[in-house]
């Protein structure tokens, strides 16, 4: 199974933010979609950091009350983990577990195209076993 697959069966929708914008308007984004990080993207939709609620976290940990104005290019996490809309399903969830992640920014042609969780790829995994699993049931008691 592809990441592609995944991204298939959950929808391609992704929330991301501009480098330029405030940490305040990123946990705006985060609160509104109901998401615990933000891609984060250039002008041409290329894939530049992520902005997670652990940076919060750390922000207002190291800066105190002034942290909300801090733009997110200076505390996302540069150079994230991504995968490739044709990678294996099986090699990202390696990676994921590896790296002790739960989002992985997809792209397509350097383009961000989508974000997978472990919860995603769980979600589709079950379905297609639960699929396989009535198709054999099928077969058994229609050859009995």
């Amino acid at each position: 199974m592809l990441v592609r697959d995944v991204l298939d069966a959950k929808g391609r929708r992704v929330v991301a933010i501009d480098s330029e914008a405030s940490v305040n308007e990123a946990i705006a984004k985060l609160v509104q979609n109901n998401i615990g990080s933000l891609p984060v993207v250039d002008h041409e939709n290329r894939l530049v950091g992520i902005f997670s609620e652990r940076d919060v976290l750390r922000l207002f940990h190291h800066k105190g009350e002034g942290f909300g104005r801090v733009h997110i290019a200076d505390c996302m996490t540069c150079h994230p983990v991504t995968c490739d809309i044709f990678d294996d399903v099986n090699e990202v969830m390696g990676l994921m577990s590896e790296r002790h992640i739960a989002k992985v920014p997809v792209l397509e042609d350097l383009k961000l195209v989508g974000v997978i969780s472990v919860g995603d790829v769980i979600k589709v995994m079950f379905d297609k076993v639960t699929t396989e699993n009535k198709h054999l049931m099928s077969y058994i008691h229609g050859a009995i």
